[in-house]
């Protein structure tokens, strides 16, 4: 009998699946798909195979029964995995859990003890915690005995100095857990190993990654580790997102507060959903439908994105002491050629030099020959990253993996 495993993102409308063939201790894509929709009139299921092919699709309504719960969401899942796959038994689940605060540093095998701990950090992250814990909650009751592991988006970054860890607030609240925590973890950690197979050499030098989509943030690594992000105690800070606003003085929130009448759930509102690309262009949030608009306002929503971006380059450059290579992961640095375009013309001062038909060509290397520093793009993936986590922690990786995690385990040690 095959074994598999499967990665929970548990959203609060939606949960994102990916479902690894695990028999032989390393992970092998056979499908991923997502529910979205959960609460609403109609509910959508998809998947697609390892090749992406789609291999499922259904739309549940009122008079099918639309889907109203993570519970019922995750039994459809099951019953799907089973139908699809049979034969097949379901030996681990992995939960991608955006918050672990101070105490969560690394993977761990969640108990009710873990789940209670995990719920009391709903403060820090009360748009994510409250449906990452539902998943792993929802999959308890699925797969009853089946082990479950949280994989935490924070972990990478626990590392940071008390400079790049801090708010220059009183120390009471540092204490207390207010400090910049950064997320998108499991996406740097991911990109990081990758970047070690294909360019050792750069990989233990000092390296920029900017993981660009819906949700987008920059990490400065170094010998493989993350020394500062721009992401901070909540998923909204740095760079504009989608619909999340990136970087705002404090005072305009007080403003809001204090002149506009606004209270504190119509303000993370706004902070949250109507901000970012949707809220500087009035359009749209997604990236191609800005770049495909000939509206002033979608033009000054990009300028302002790739402003930010170019900012950030030089304060994480700055951070490293110099830099070495820059890496474009997530929707819009994967594929958004014009952006990356943007972005990196004109940073020849800091030894970069852009081979624009490379560019255009979403190339791995993206940099000229001439340019000392060396600029890549590679396709982050967290489920595999989630996977592999849960394998380890199991004891059911293969020797290839379980080497890979010991030298990562080992070079945090020595730090």
């Amino acid at each position: 009998m095959s074994k598999t495993l499967i990665v929970l993102n548990a959203g609060s409308s939606s949960i994102k699946f990916v479902v690894f063939d695990v028999t032989e201790g390393k992970p092998v894509n056979l499908a991923n798909g997502q529910i979205e929709g959960l609460g609403a009139t109609v509910t959508r299921f998809s998947a697609k195979d390892g090749e992406g092919q789609v291999i499922g699709e259904r739309d549940f309504d009122k008079a099918s029964g639309a889907l109203t719960s993570h519970d019922q969401a995750v039994d459809l899942i099951l019953n799907w995995i089973e139908e699809t796959f049979p034969g097949t038994e379901v030996v681990a689940v992995g939960h991608r859990v955006v918050h672990g605060g101070v105490r969560f540093t690394k993977p761990v095998l969640v108990t009710n003890d873990i789940v209670a701990e995990l719920e009391a950090l709903t403060p820090l992250a009360p748009l994510h915690q409250p449906h990452n814990v539902a998943g792993i909650r929802a999959a308890q009751a699925a797969f009853p005995g089946v082990p479950q592991v949280a994989v935490f988006d924070t972990s990478f970054h626990r590392g940071h100095a008390f400079v790049n860890d801090s708010f220059a607030i009183p120390r009471e609240y540092y204490n207390e857990g207010v400090r910049r925590y950064g997320f998108h973890g499991v996406s740097y950690e991911y990109v990081t190993r990758r970047l070690k197979q294909i360019a050792p050499l750069d990989a233990e030098g000092r390296v920029i990654i900017a993981h660009l989509g819906n949700g987008a943030s920059m990490c400065a690594v170094r010998y493989g580790h993350s020394i500062a992000s721009t992401m901070g105690f909540s998923a909204l800070d740095g760079l504009p997102m989608g619909t999340r606003c990136g970087n705002v003085d404090a005072g305009v929130l007080l403003y809001l507060l204090d002149q506009k009448g606004l209270n504190s759930a119509e303000i993370r509102e706004i902070l949250y959903s109507k901000s970012g690309l949707l809220g500087l262009s009035g359009i749209s949030q997604d990236m191609r439908e800005l770049e495909a608009s000939d509206k002033r306002e979608a033009r000054e929503a990009i300028d302002y994105f790739v402003n930010r971006v170019r900012r950030e380059v030089g304060a994480l450059s700055a951070a490293l002491d110099g830099l070495d290579a820059v890496v474009f992961c997530g929707g819009i640095g994967e594929n958004s050629w014009r952006v990356r375009e943007r972005v990196l013309q004109g940073l020849q001062w800091i030894g970069i030099d852009l081979d624009e038909e490379a560019n255009h060509n979403n190339a791995r290397v993206i940099s000229s020959r001439l340019s000392r520093v060396r600029v890549y793009i590679v396709r982050t993936n967290e489920g595999l990253m989630i996977a592999e986590h849960t394998l380890t922690l199991l004891g059911l990786a293969s020797p290839e993996i379980q080497a890979f995690s010991k030298d990562g385990a080992a070079a945090r040690a020595a730090e």
